[in-house]
């Protein structure tokens, strides 16, 4: 039994002031394998004032020493990342290549903003002005427990670069993947009050964090609704907001794609990360023509899909990360065969033989409208609604037609015409028959995905401040 009884604030691992216990599960068998203390309204105090004190040395610093620290950090979690991953499949469910990808991808993208900060410009000459990009101030990072160590490191890295001092709370789900990055960010020797954690409840630290006249900047991935709140609480300090939210992604087949590289690659696209991502492309976008053999495509490449231990290198979906999650998928597939849309695969209940965890079918249905609730809401699940349309401005039309517009996914043979379609799309990002993630590249979405983007130079930008100096 692992027990998390530590916050880390002011560059110490210190007992939280709160006293709720919380015990965490494994999702592959429900099976108890820790507890964590967690933090309240005092924890998030200490913090914020560890952060503020921090704050003006740190952002006096000069570039090469925190380009040093960028280095140090990366090197840290590195050094631990078989650990990160070993809580990362243990805790969370994610499979073997989920966990191995999350985790080196939160060691390396210290080093691109390293590398970001060797050309970065914090004066600039506009006009006939000088203009200076100056550290916000304490940055609060929340973040979600689908991507624990990538998502905290993102929203870090950045905040490094620019000379901001943070408050991290990450998902209380996560304690144990979180005990390890502790542990990495302890043992990267930043001065102390420059990265401080807490473990806890979003509905006890989150207004302290959100409210508080101390806190800068909030950095959230989360759901939609969540970031509303955050919004609102924020808007009476102004604080700056980065929101990364809620998604339904479409992926576009056009009539020109190879249906047999297209249609596996949108399956994975669907239910990579057991279906648990923002970035899901939950909705499959197909030509009315070519709808059966669609079909077909499909139904062999998820019969082809392992479904079961995630420490199994050969699985490729392991079990959702909790119980409430696994109700929510149940609660979405019964709702797509109420409402008339047609199952491919899957349904209702537990694979065989995986009845002890959180294991549910992967899901597809066929003739769905995008009316259907299926096809509206993020379901965070492997569950997966083909549409079929007429005309390829009948697909734009259909992918556009929805709250969110975090990525969208498009394949075809012709590139020209595939470049033409996505700058129709209202998408954050628009991947074209790929399924690959560029670090420097804006991440975040338009609509009701977020606000504003992280990663690479406008993640960094997101941290600083301009002021004019006119002369």
């Amino acid at each position: 039994m692992k027990v998390v009884n530590k916050i880390y604030v002011n560059g110490k691992f210190v007992v939280p002031q709160g006293e709720e216990t919380m015990d965490l599960f494994n999702p592959t068998n429900n099976e108890v394998i820790g507890k964590v203390i967690l933090g309240n309204e005092d924890d998030a105090l200490s913090a914020i004032a560890a952060a503020k004190e921090a704050f003006p040395a740190f952002a006096a610093s000069t570039v090469e020493t925190r380009m040093d620290y960028l280095q140090k950090l990366h090197d840290a979690v590195m050094y631990r990342v078989s650990d990160l991953q070993k809580a990362t499949i243990e805790e969370y469910g994610a499979n073997v290549v989920r966990a191995h990808w999350s985790n080196h991808y939160a060691a390396q993208i210290f080093l691109e903003f390293k590398r970001l900060l060797e050309t970065f410009e914090f004066e600039r000459t506009v006009g006939e002005s000088k203009v200076v990009l100056e550290p916000l101030g304490v940055t609060a990072i929340l973040t979600a427990w689908n991507s624990n160590s990538g998502s905290i490191a993102v929203k870090l890295a950045a905040a490094i670069a620019a000379g901001c001092t943070t408050v991290i709370k990450p998902s209380e789900m996560s304690a144990l993947q979180t005990q390890v990055l502790m542990e990495c960010f302890h043992e990267a020797g930043l001065p102390a009050g420059i990265i401080n954690v807490i473990n806890g409840r979003g509905e006890i630290l989150g207004p302290v964090l959100s409210t508080h006249k101390d806190i800068a900047k909030i950095a959230f991935t989360g759901s939609t609704q969540v970031g509303k709140i955050i919004a609102r609480n924020a808007v009476d300090t102004m604080k700056r907001l980065t929101l990364e939210l809620s998604g339904k992604c479409p992926y576009i087949i056009l009539d020109d794609a190879d249906l047999s590289s297209a249609v596996p690659m949108a399956v994975n696209a669907c239910f990579n990360n057991n279906g648990q991502a923002c970035i899901s492309a939950s909705r499959l976008l197909v030509p009315e023509k070519q709808l059966e053999q669609v079909k077909k495509l499909v139904l062999e490449t998820v019969k082809g899909m392992k479904v079961g231990d995630p420490n199994d290198e050969t699985t490729a979906l392991g079990p959702l990360a909790n119980e409430k999650q696994y109700q929510r998928v149940q609660h979405y597939i019964r709702g797509g065969l109420s409402s008339g849309a047609e199952m491919l695969i899957g349904g209702l209940g537990k694979p065989e033989g995986l009845e002890v965890g959180n294991f549910a079918k992967p899901t597809v249905f066929y003739n769905v409208s995008k009316d259907m609730e299926i096809a509206k809401d993020e379901i965070f699940g492997p569950v997966l609604s083909i549409i079929a349309y007429a005309t390829e401005e009948e697909a734009i039309d259909i992918a556009n037609d929805t709250d969110f517009g975090l990525l969208s996914y498009i394949n075809s043979s012709d590139a020209g015409r595939a470049s033409l379609v996505a700058s129709k799309l209202k998408a954050g990002r628009v991947l074209i028959n790929t399924l690959k993630h560029d670090p420097n590249a804006p991440f975040g979405g338009f609509k009701q995905s977020g606000l504003n983007r992280e990663g690479g130079i406008y993640g960094l930008e997101a941290q600083l401040e301009p002021k004019a100096i006119i002369s």
